[in-house]
């Protein structure tokens, strides 16, 4: 049974989400969305001149910078993973779709990402499930219309089967390659993510995996992590080997009220990243030195919102702020984790064509904002620019 979900509707635009009555995600969900045209009413923006304008989100090439592997993987897919386990008696959990129904996105951040995290520990402890989830990511970016997708992912060990950081980083890759070699039409680069309460010998052994892998598909370092947790002072070392070793840096940057001090901040530009993320409690200084500085702005709509971390609801959202400031044309819209939040990149889009009045020329200047800030080659900016809409 189809069913339209109420939070996901906008004026003039349709959403469609089909479950089944019992909030089961049917397999064939994904071919159903790509059939769907959104059709967009701009009557309710104050420059519309009442005409009606079809803008097919799906098919609209998008680049997705800011993903994170684990929680890009659909409730659905971990759904498949421990029912794999359970008929081999190896499943310790309830199904996760009992404890984390399809539709059900009004969780903050403490009590979901523990929870998630719970399962994504649990069920992705092997390395068929490892490549069966990180496909399924994949898969599921390609037939949301991305044609340029980063991955980030931390290097996890998995001692009880036999999984070192190493062998960790090179099985994605190699779903990576096969992907980017099967499925032409959108190009995956890897991100090593170094989380903030890792100490400076952690951090410095991903910096070494990324440079190892440098020509296999790995592209850059992230710093990620709790906000309100670590001393981020000590990875000066693991920025500068990361420097010179060509590494592209991105940067979770002032995510959370509480935690951003000037100091903070200022110490996390220092490491010159070529990008920032979030980017939403920022004092006025930095704000305009960010913008001397041309960073890529990696700007996540539905997980700020569902999150809490800011006050309001989308039409409130900073992205406006950047978007309409002089100078910043890097502002680069990414979904975050898209299965924690159930908002794909498709569907951020529609959010701010709806709330701050875009058309189908700045929706297209938008999506190609970002080809500039990806952390490709040449070739694949190249690419980009022929296939990115231009209106």
């Amino acid at each position: 049974m189809l069913r339209i979900h109420n939070n996901l509707m906008l004026p003039g635009i349709i959403l469609i989400d089909a479950t089944c009555e019992h909030g089961r995600r049917p397999p064939d969900l994904d071919s159903l969305t790509r059939l769907i045209s959104l059709t967009v009413n701009y009557n309710y923006r104050m420059d519309s001149s009442h005409s009606e304008e079809i803008i097919d989100f799906i098919s609209l090439p998008k680049i997705e910078l800011h993903a994170h592997l684990g929680g890009s993987i659909s409730r659905q897919c971990l759904h498949e993973v421990w029912l794999q386990k359970w008929e081999r008696g190896e499943a310790t959990l309830q199904d996760p779709l009992v404890e984390m129904p399809i539709g059900k996105y009004d969780y903050d951040r403490e009590t979901f990402f523990p929870l998630f995290s719970k399962y994504i520990y649990a069920l992705c402890s092997d390395l068929a499930s490892l490549i069966y989830t990180t496909n399924s990511v994949l898969q599921d970016f390609q037939e949301d219309g991305v044609v340029y997708l980063e991955l980030r992912t931390t290097p996890r060990a998995i001692p009880s089967a036999r999984i070192t950081k190493d062998t960790y980083v090179q099985t994605i890759l190699d779903c990576i390659a096969k992907h980017n070699n099967s499925n032409p039409s959108m190009k995956t680069n890897l991100i090593l993510s170094i989380d903030r309460r890792h100490d400076l010998q952690t951090a410095m052994e991903t910096v070494d995996l990324a440079h190892k892998y440098h020509s296999c598909g790995v592209v850059g370092i992230d710093l990620c992590g709790d906000p309100s947790v670590g001393d981020i002072s000590i990875f000066s070392p693991a920025f500068l080997l990361a420097h010179k070793h060509n590494l592209n840096i991105t940067i979770h940057f002032a995510e959370i009220p509480q935690a951003p001090t000037s100091t903070e901040l200022r110490t996390l530009l220092s490491y010159k990243p070529h990008r920032i993320g979030h980017v939403i409690h920022v004092p006025a200084d930095l704000k305009l030195e960010i913008e001397k500085l041309d960073l890529g702005l990696e700007l996540c709509l539905s997980c700020n919102v569902h999150a809490k971390l800011i006050t309001g609801t989308f039409g409130d959202h900073h992205f406006g702020e950047w978007w309409g400031r002089r100078g910043c044309n890097a502002v680069i819209l990414c979904t975050d984790d898209v299965a924690v939040f159930g908002s794909k990149l498709s569907n951020e889009y529609a959010l701010v064509a709806k709330h701050f009045g875009l058309d189908r020329s700045s929706i297209c200047k938008l999506a190609r904002n970002g080809i500039d800030s990806i952390f490709g080659t040449e070739e694949d900016k190249q690419r980009l620019r022929k296939v990115m809409w231009r209106e």
